[in-house]
C-alpha cells in the first residue's frame, strides 16, 4: 500500500510541480495558489486510482490489471469531455451573432451527437474491460465507488472556487490598502 501512495504523490507532484516549472523557465512570475481545473482533475484521478484498491478490495495481482483498465475509462471520459467542450464553445460563439449561420450550427450539433456517441461507446467497452478483472461484487462497489468519487469531486470543485473566490477578494483589499 505505501507503494501506490508513493506514486500516487509522485503524480500529483509532477502534475502540479511541471507547471511551475515551466513557468519559472520561461521567467513568468509564480502564479497564486489557485489550481486550474486541469491540475485539479489529473490530481482527483490520482487520488481515486490509489483510492480504489483499498475500496474495492481487490489483491494486488488484481489491481495490476484493473489500473489500466480504469486509467483508460479515465482518460476516454476526459477525452469525450475536452472534445465536447471544443464544440460547445464554437457553439456558444455562433450564436453570438445576431443571425447564426443554421448549416454552422446543424454540423456542430451533428459532431455533438457524434462525440457522445462515440463517448458512450467507449466507455461502455472501459466498463466491459473493467468488469473482466473483477468479481460480481467488486463491480457493484466499483459503481458505488465513481458515485462517492463523483460526490468528492464536486466538494473539492466548490472549495476550491470558494478558495479561489476568496483569494481574489483578499487580493483586492490589499490592493486598495496598498499605498
Amino acid at each position: 500500500m505505501n507503494a501506490k501512495w508513493i506514486v500516487a504523490a509522485a503524480i500529483v507532484v509532477l502534475g502540479v510541480a511541471g507547471p511551475a516549472r515551466a513557468q519559472a523557465r520561461a521567467g513568468a512570475p509564480p502564479r497564486d495558489a489557485a489550481v486550474s481545473p486541469v491540475e485539479l482533475q489529473r490530481m482527483f484521478d490520482a487520488y481515486s486510482i490509489v483510492q480504489a484498491q483499498e475500496f474495492l478490495k481487490v489483491s494486488d495481482e488484481q489491481y495490476a490489471r484493473f489500473l489500466p483498465r480504469f486509467k483508460s475509462l479515465l482518460d476516454t471520459r476526459r477525452q469525450t469531455l475536452q472534445q465536447r467542450t471544443r464544440v460547445l464553445n464554437s457553439v456558444r460563439r455562433l450564436l453570438m451573432d445576431a443571425q447564426p449561420d443554421e448549416s454552422m450550427l446543424r454540423d456542430a450539433l451533428k459532431q455533438l451527437q457524434d462525440i457522445d456517441s462515440r463517448g458512450e461507446a467507449d466507455a461502455r467497452r472501459a466498463y466491459d474491460a473493467i468488469d473482466q478483472v473483477l468479481d460480481l461484487r467488486q463491480q457493484a462497489q466499483f459503481r458505488v465507488f465513481e458515485e462517492q468519487m463523483e460526490r468528492r469531486k464536486l466538494e473539492l470543485v466548490t472549495r476550491a472556487r470558494q478558495a479561489n473566490r476568496q483569494n481574489r477578494l483578499q487580493q483586492q483589499q490589499q490592493q486598495k490598502d496598498a499605498p
